[in-house]
């Protein structure tokens, strides 16, 4: 939702959730503790993190963003801290890593949960130590950043299943910031609907149509799972089929399948419905527990060799053992 007149970054909206996240953001700017800010894809998570730096006694500093999930694994190490000329082959020139390109400033590591456990190993030393090492450097630089980060993914469920290491998760979780779905804020969407279009007719060169009162119904219906992101893509195609100036339901085009927003899940689940879920959740553990006592059968119960054997790392199969009551 980075969107106003002036193109300044803000997030939109006047409901509850929204109104105590703007509270939250201003309260966590004054620390220089980091933050972690969880909530589904679209939601605004970035912005939220551009909003405690822009806020906050850094804000002079550079805002770097990194999506750990879209960097390669075998170029992670060199992207985030850096290499020395010639510590591998076609390292021709020094390079300063993303971590020292935000000193003074913020680290904002988007999808933290992507990384790989011996990337956590080395990200852990700089929250801690405020330390870092380029690859081929035999000292290690002091860095002075914030460290946000934000994922999609339940960081807690990572950490008990032995994909994300526990030490990691304290320190960079010090303050959780929640950000709201857009389904749970629909109060919400009359004003973000009004800016994005101002925003896509003003790119396009083109009047800000409105919105008939039919069509907002249409768009508070509807619960999101894209978030804001997929009410500015369908608010795109809308703009381009719309004419007269006026935006109808039949520009909108919804996905198939989600339900409206006023429907909410049952309170109470049926017999048979759940008797149905849990004859499956016995089902997937049997098979689950089968898979396991055969790998370990195999490996003459080595949990090392049978967690490679069944794809998983140790700490994983040794949560599932626990949880599957596996002696």
């Amino acid at each position: 939702e980075r969107i106003t007149a002036d193109f300044a970054p803000r997030l939109l909206g006047s409901s509850a959730a929204m109104e105590q996240l703007r509270e939250m953001i201003t309260r966590v700017a004054r620390s220089q503790a980091p933050v972690h800010i969880c909530g589904e894809s679209g939601t605004g998570k970035e912005l939220a993190a551009r909003m405690i730096h822009e806020t906050g006694a850094r804000r002079e500093g550079p805002f770097v963003a990194v999506n750990c999930g879209a960097i390669p694994t075998e170029l992670m190490e060199s992207e985030l801290f850096g290499h020395k000329r010639g510590s591998f082959t076609g390292a021709v020139a020094d390079k300063k890593g993303l971590v020292q390109s935000a000193e003074g400033g913020t680290l904002f590591l988007d999808e933290v949960g992507d990384l790989p456990l011996h990337m956590q190993v080395k990200l852990l030393r700089v929250v801690q130590e405020k330390t870092v090492r380029p690859i081929g450097e035999p000292r290690e630089e002091s860095v002075d950043v914030r460290i946000l980060s934000a994922t999609h993914k339940n960081l807690g469920d990572l950490v008990a299943q032995g994909l994300f290491r526990e030490d990691l998760f304290y320190r960079i979780n010090v303050i959780e910031l929640r950000v709201p779905a857009l389904r749970e804020r629909s109060d919400d969407i009359p004003e973000i609907a009004e800016a994005i279009l101002t925003r896509l007719a003003r790119r396009m060169n083109a009047t800000t149509p409105k919105l008939s009162a039919e069509t907002v119904q249409t768009l508070q219906a509807y619960r999101y799972p894209g978030n804001v992101r997929e009410l500015e893509n369908v608010l795109e195609r809308a703009l381009t089929l719309s004419t007269a100036g006026s935006i109808t339901p039949e520009h909108i085009r919804l996905r198939t399948g989600a339900p409206p927003a006023a429907a909410e899940p049952p309170a109470h689940v049926g017999p048979s419905a759940a008797g149905g879920g849990a004859a499956l959740g016995t089902q997937l553990e049997s098979i689950e527990r089968d898979a396991i006592v055969k790998a370990l059968e195999k490996t003459r119960y080595n949990k090392t060799a049978a967690a490679k054997l069944l794809g998983m790392s140790f700490r994983a199969l040794r949560y599932r053992i626990k949880k599957l009551g596996i002696e």
